[in-house]
């Protein structure tokens, strides 16, 4: 590269990285797209309600599910345009609806789809809410300048006869309009309708229209539907955990960055470069492709940037052992890129299947999580496979040639790793028995072998913020007798959040006047602000099918490592090396959970297969620098002394890349928001876990399978 096109080069990439910052800041032109502000918001950040229905028949049609879901829509959408309500499956309905303020107020107003009918005086159906396609509230002004309002009707042709029989046989008298066996309205029949668009006139005010007209929709729907789960969020907690993560991002960020730098010196200032890069052009897809960002989405943000510095620190450490050899400067990097490059795309493929996995059998949140971290590892291969060699060659151009910029890698002496494989093996081997036999006696204890949450057991779970912090011994001698005298129940978990005032009370399920009832209770007695109490209520049947996605996503995942690796090492001795040790990481894991009673919920699945992904992405690495060296070993050379040369020459990676993700999740840990430290805490654990098995295990794991196991993998 000429001075000239160096010089542009870095002209060119500085813009680019200023523009993409400007964008995520400040977005571009009149509607600031781009803009990380605009980014769409989970519930779990903005605040409001989340509903999941079940249709009570078993197997509905595609047309009746469509119908349900389009009243619906129109039904919330009332409440905020950024409402939705989809289909999952082939019998249920999700609804959300972001950024309102008295959520509670919202749920119980939305309720129970009912049944809706037209009566006579005395009380026969005329017509059901089934002949009804759809209510709209209208607005006019007419000649004199007066405002008038109604809602009008738009009814199936069944539906339209019946009515014009109606009005015909009840003129001047009133149709009550009954829902769920209480009376909403009763208009009185002007003169018989035909035609099937029947109006509702002299309503009050279009809001009175609009709650009319809304009623009518929900009351018109094809199904019966029956609650499943809810969620009541609000939006002040989502504020907070915006601003607490935003804040360790850039925390752990910085400190990422320092760390390069002093680490790499001039290569570690282009990857600064190339990921501020990758953090401005994450914030900017995830506006354009409008993905939605939840909590644990800012989660797999943060910790895919700690990720995005492995594909740096495997090209960096590949250079210095080139200019350990002797190469020119040139040439190491050169020659460097090269060699990484099967590492890095093998290593990001491994975990980009976790996330795919984790985004078909995730839900809600979890998908979020699967989408921040699957957009993330995409994003990092472009930024160090592209702009850190942009950078760095530029800079080489510009007279940046001295290798003390670039750092030679010191000659170290090949550690006995497969020594001290029985070592290694019987320290696994404790942890993960140890965590066996934890789980084991608090199942025997009554407490459960783990700590589940609503997600995997079912139920309800409040969140009371308490003006200060209360013990245990304080709540069981006075906040659980005020619950168990609303819900009539004496089975009560009590848990408090960490680095908070919260408390986390568990029951059985509740409907929905039980949990306000409770919350008014909870208000009275211990001044609590009523409306920053925070609800979740789960059945016992989504939960049993979260527990078998949860255990079919691991399998899942791990299978298709399996076969990825075989594919790409032409040895299944390899995979099955590198599956087990994530099984090892998965089962220590566990472990820990099991120990530290920490809740196990969607977010444990979320941070099982990140962690297997994660110790995917170390464990190639290795194995890469095993299958390059037999490529070259000699005759003398022996099969251990080969493994022992690959685990010591790429230790530097190891180290560096589990100890900058570590600052990341730690980071996230320290400043986070308890849901936020839920999650990171197991997820730190992981991380230095499979750090351990990819070092001690996996290579060891190779050495024995390759010797004991004689046939031959042509």
């Amino acid at each position: 590269m000429k001075k000239n096109t160096a010089i542009l080069t870095l002209l060119l990439t500085v813009l680019a990285a200023v523009g993409l910052i400007y964008g995520a800041a400040v977005g571009f032109g009149e509607t600031q797209t781009g803009a990380a502000k605009n980014i769409k918001l989970g519930l779990d950040l903005a605040g409001g309600v989340s509903i999941t229905y079940q249709t009570v028949i078993d197997n509905p049609t595609q047309e009746q599910m469509d119908d349900t879901v389009y009243k619906l829509q129109k039904r919330v959408e009332g409440y905020s345009t950024e409402a939705v309500v989809y289909q999952e499956g082939n019998n249920r309905v999700n609804i959300e609806i972001p950024g309102v303020s008295d959520a509670n107020a919202i749920l119980e107003e939305l309720g129970r789809p009912g049944s809706l009918e037209f009566q006579d005086v005395m009380g026969n159906v005329l017509i059901e809410g089934t002949d009804i396609k759809s209510a709209e509230a209208k607005g006019y002004t007419d000649n004199l300048g007066k405002n008038s309002y109604e809602v009008a009707l738009t009814l199936t042709d069944e539906g339209a006869e019946k009515f014009a029989e109606a009005t015909r046989e009840n003129l001047g008298l009133q149709i009550p309009i009954v829902y769920d066996g209480e009376v909403i309205s009763a208009p009185t029949v002007q003169a018989e309708i035909t035609g099937g668009n029947p109006s509702i006139t002299n309503m009050e005010s279009f809001e009175a229209a609009e709650r009319l007209a809304s009623t009518i929709r929900i009351g018109s729907l094809q199904l019966e539907l029956t609650e499943l789960r809810s969620k009541v969020v609000g939006a002040q907690l989502g504020e907070e955990a915006i601003s607490t993560s935003l804040k360790a991002g850039a925390v752990g960020f910085v400190l990422v960055l320092i760390f390069m730098i002093a680490v790499y010196f001039l290569p570690g200032l282009a990857s600064g470069i190339a990921l501020t890069i990758y953090v401005a052009l994450m914030l900017v897809l995830l506006n354009a492709f409008e993905l939605t960002l939840t909590l644990p989405g800012i989660a797999g943000i943060i910790l895919s940037i700690g990720m995005a510095v492995d594909a740096n620190v495997i090209i960096f450490a590949r250079i210095r052992e080139e200019l350990a050899t002797g190469k020119t400067v040139r040439s190491a990097m050169k020659i460097g890129f090269k060699k990484a490059l099967s590492a890095i795309v093998d290593g990001n493929i491994t975990t980009l299947i976790a996330a795919v996995v984790l985004g078909l059998r995730g839900s809600g949140s979890v998908k979020g999580f699967a989408q921040t971290l699957a957009l993330g590892i995409v994003i990092s291969m472009f930024t160090a496979l592209v702009v850190t060699r942009l950078v760095l060659n530029a800079l080489f151009a510009l007279g940046l040639k001295s290798e003390k910029l670039y750092g030679v890698q010191k000659e170290r002496k090949t550690f006995d790793f497969v020594g001290k494989k029985n070592l290694c093996f019987l320290v696994s081997a404790l942890l993960i028995l140890g965590g066996a036999a934890v789980m084991g006696v608090q199942a025997g204890r009554g407490a459960g072998a783990l700590n589940y949450s609503l997600e995997f057991q079912g139920g309800t779970s409040t969140t009371i913020p308490f003006a200060q912090e209360m013990s245990i011994g304080e709540i069981d001698a006075n906040v659980k007798p005020v619950v168990s005298e609303v819900i009539g129940s004496s089975e009560i978990q009590a848990q408090q959040v960490q680095g908070s005032n919260d408390v986390v009370i568990k029951t059985k399920e509740l409907d929905l006047e039980t949990r306000q009832a409770l919350n008014k209770a909870l208000a009275e007695k211990f001044g609590v602000d009523e409306t920053a109490i925070t609800a979740e209520n789960i059945s016992s049947s989504i939960s049993s099918e979260v527990r078998s996605d949860a255990l079919a996503a691991v399998v899942l995942a791990s299978v298709l490592m399996l076969l990825y690796i075989w594919f790409r090492f032409k040895d299944l001795r390899f995979a099955a090396s590198a599956v087990t040790a994530l099984v090892h990481d998965v089962l220590v894991v566990l472990a820990f959970y099991a120990a530290a009673r920490i809740s196990v919920g969607n977010t444990f699945i979320a941070c099982m297969l990140t962690i297997v992904g994660y110790s995917i992405n170390a464990t190639i690495v290795i194995f890469d620098r095993i299958r390059e060296n037999l490529g070259s070993a000699g005759k003398k050379d022996e099969l251990k002394e080969i493994v022992n040369r690959s685990i010591t020459q790429t230790l530097s990676r190891s180290i560096y890349t589990s100890l900058t993700t570590f600052i990341m999740v730690a980071a996230l840990f320290v400043m986070g928001v308890a849901s936020i430290k839920e999650f990171a805490l197991p997820l730190m654990v992981g991380i230095v876990c499979g750090a351990y098995s990819s070092v001690c295990i996996t290579g060891a794991l190779w050495f024995v399978l390759r010797t004991k196991v004689r046939r031959k993998v042509e």
